[in-house]
C-alpha cells in the first residue's frame, strides 16, 4: 500500500513502496554447457508470472516461484528458470536535508518564522544577505496574488500536516535526523538521456500517414518479451498480460508494469488514443506548464493555457469522470483551470488537494513561507457535467462526495515532476472498475492507461536496480 497514515487531513503516502509493490520480475532461461563446443549459456528474456494488479493498486494473490527447471535442448540437458527482479533506486527518494536555496536567490531571502512539525514551537531564522546590494522588493499583482492566497491555507497546510507527520513519526515511516547522516549532499547519478522521448515524437511526425483505420491497438504477444524500434506514435501498446515486459527504443530499454496500456505521442498525434474506443472515470493531467525556470533549463517543451484548452478531455471523459489537474504555484494558471480551463470541459470544481513534500525527518523540503519555493503543489479537482452525467446516478452505485481541502503529504523523488501516485486516494471516489487515464504521464502504472511524450521516461530500466538472481 502506498498510503501509510490516512487521518481526517490527508494522507501520507510511501511513492517508494507504490513503484516496487508493482514487483517488476523477468525471467532468464539459462541453458547448461552441456560439452566444449557450447562453453557458454545462452540467455534469453522471457515473462514472469506476476501479482495482477487492479487500477487502484490492490494486489491479487499468488505469484510464482522464484526458479524451476524446464526441459532443455535434444542433448537431454535442462533449461533453469531463474527470477531476475528490479526494484526502483531508493536513493532517488532520498531526501533527509530540506533543499538549501541556491545563491543567486539568497540575496532575495527575509528572515522568516519557521516551524518545527515535531515539536510545534517555532523559531526565528535569521538569514545573512552577505555584500551584495540589497533589492528593494516590490510586488507585481501576481506576486500579491500568490501572497494572499498563500495566507489562506497556510494554517491548513501546517496545522494538517503536522498530524501526519506526528503520525509517521510514532510509526517510524518517518525517523528523525541522525547527525552523522550523509544527507542529500552527495550527487547522485542520473541516468544519461541517450533516448529523448520527446524527439523520438517529433521524428514520427515525418514519417508516411498512416490511414485512420491502420490506428490500432498493439498487444504484445504472451512469447514476446522485447519490443524494437515500434512506430508507437501510431499505435496504443498494451501489456495485457499479468507480468512485466520489456522494450527497447533506440538501444535504450524499459520496464512495462503488468496490465498497463500507453501512447508515446505529443499532443498534435493524439488520435489513437482517441481511436481507442474507451471513455475514462478518471482522468489525472499533469500538463507543462509555462515556466520561467522550465524555459532556462531546457527540461521540456511547454504548452499555452490555450494549447492545454484543446486538449480532447471532454471527448476521453466518460460521464460524472473525476478530472484532476496538477497546477503550479502561479495564481495565473489556478484561476485558469477553475475559471476558463474546466468551464471549457463541462467540468465542475468540486475540490482544491495540496501535495506537501517533506523530508525523512518530516521537515518541510522548503521553507512553508519562502517566498520563491513554496513546499506544496495544488490539485484541482472536478467532475464532468452536463450531456450525460446522469448516466452514474441511474445506476446503483453511489460515489460519496470529494473532500474539499485534502493534504497528500510524502517524501519526494529527486525526478524533476515525478508525482506521488493518486491511484489509491481517488479509489473512494470512483466508481468500482472504473477506467484510468493519465496525461502528460512520465511513467506507467498497472491497470491505467498513460499517454504523453515522455510517458516512458521514468520506465527507463537505469532507474531501476537489478537485484541478484533468485531475491
Amino acid at each position: 500500500m502506498s498510503v501509510v497514515h490516512h487521518l481526517p487531513p490527508g494522507w501520507l503516502l510511501d511513492h517508494l513502496s507504490f513503484i516496487n509493490k508493482v514487483n517488476y520480475e523477468l525471467h532468464q532461461h539459462q541453458m547448461p554447457s552441456c560439452s566444449k563446443n557450447n562453453p557458454t549459456s545462452s540467455v534469453y528474456l522471457d515473462s514472469r508470472q506476476m501479482e495482477a494488479m487492479s487500477p487502484f493498486g490492490a494486489p491479487a494473490v499468488g505469484s510464482a516461484p522464484d526458479s524451476t527447471t524446464v526441459p532443455g535442448s535434444g542433448d537431454g540437458g535442462s533449461c533453469e528458470m531463474i527470477t531476475q527482479k528490479y526494484v526502483f533506486r531508493p536513493e532517488l527518494f532520498n531526501i533527509t536535508k530540506p533543499h538549501i536555496t541556491s545563491a543567486v536567490h539568497k540575496e532575495c531571502q527575509q528572515s522568516n518564522n519557521h516551524e518545527n512539525l515535531v515539536t510545534g514551537n517555532k523559531q526565528e531564522v535569521s538569514i545573512s544577505i552577505g555584500k551584495k546590494r540589497k533589492r528593494c522588493l516590490v510586488f507585481n499583482q501576481g506576486e500579491l496574488d500568490a501572497i494572499e492566497y498563500h495566507t489562506k491555507i497556510r494554517e491548513l497546510i501546517l496545522d494538517g500536516s503536522s498530524q501526519l507527520i506526528q503520525e509517521g513519526l510514532k510509526s517510524g515511516f518517518l525517523y528523525p535526523l541522525v547527525e552523522k547522516q550523509d544527507g542529500n549532499s552527495g550527487r547522485i547519478a542520473l541516468p544519461l538521456d541517450a533516448c529523448s522521448l520527446s524527439e523520438l515524437c517529433e521524428m514520427a511526425k515525418h514519417l508516411p500517414a498512416l490511414n485512420e483505420m491502420e490506428l490500432q491497438t498493439l498487444r504484445l504477444p504472451e512469447d514476446d518479451v522485447s519490443v524494437t524500434e515500434l512506430d508507437l506514435s501510431s499505435q496504443v501498446i498494451e501489456n495485457g498480460a499479468s507480468f512485466s515486459r520489456t522494450i527497447t527504443l533506440m538501444g535504450q530499454k524499459y520496464l512495462l508494469p503488468p496490465e498497463s496500456t500507453f501512447l508515446l505521442s505529443d499532443i498534435s498525434c493524439m488520435q489513437p488514443l482517441l481511436n481507442y474506443g474507451k471513455t475514462f472515470d478518471v482522468i489525472v493531467i499533469d500538463p507543462p506548464w509555462e515556466n520561467k525556470s522550465v524555459k532556462r533549463s531546457n527540461r521540456y517543451s511547454c504548452l499555452s493555457p490555450q494549447q492545454i484548452k484543446q486538449m480532447p478531455v471532454p471527448k476521453l471523459a466518460a460521464a460524472d469522470c473525476l478530472v484532476v489537474t496538477w497546477v503550479t504555484n502561479r495564481q495565473k494558471h489556478l484561476c485558469f483551470v477553475k475559471e476558463e480551463l474546466y468551464p471549457s470541459w463541462s467540468v465542475e470544481v468540486v475540490a482544491e488537494w495540496y501535495w506537501v513534500k517533506i523530508t525523512h525527518s518530516g521537515e518541510f523540503v522548503f521553507p512553508l513561507d519562502s517566498p520563491h519555493k513554496k513546499p506544496y503543489e495544488c490539485l484541482v479537482l472536478g467532475r464532468v457535467r452536463g450531456k450525460a452525467a446522469l448516466a452514474l446516478r441511474n445506476t446503483d452505485v453511489e460515489v460519496p462526495p470529494v473532500p474539499d481541502q485534502k493534504l497528500i503529504v510524502s517524501v519526494p523523488c529527486v525526478l524533476h515532476s515525478h508525482k506521488p501516485p493518486l491511484a489509491e486516494v481517488l479509489k473512494d471516489y470512483i466508481k468500482p472498475g472504473g477506467q484510468c487515464l493519465e496525461l502528460f504521464a512520465r511513467n506507467l502504472q498497472p491497470g491505467w492507461m498513460s499517454w504523453g511524450n515522455e510517458v516512458l521516461k521514468f520506465q527507463h530500466v537505469d532507474y531501476f536496480i537489478a537485484l541478484e538472481s533468485g531475491h
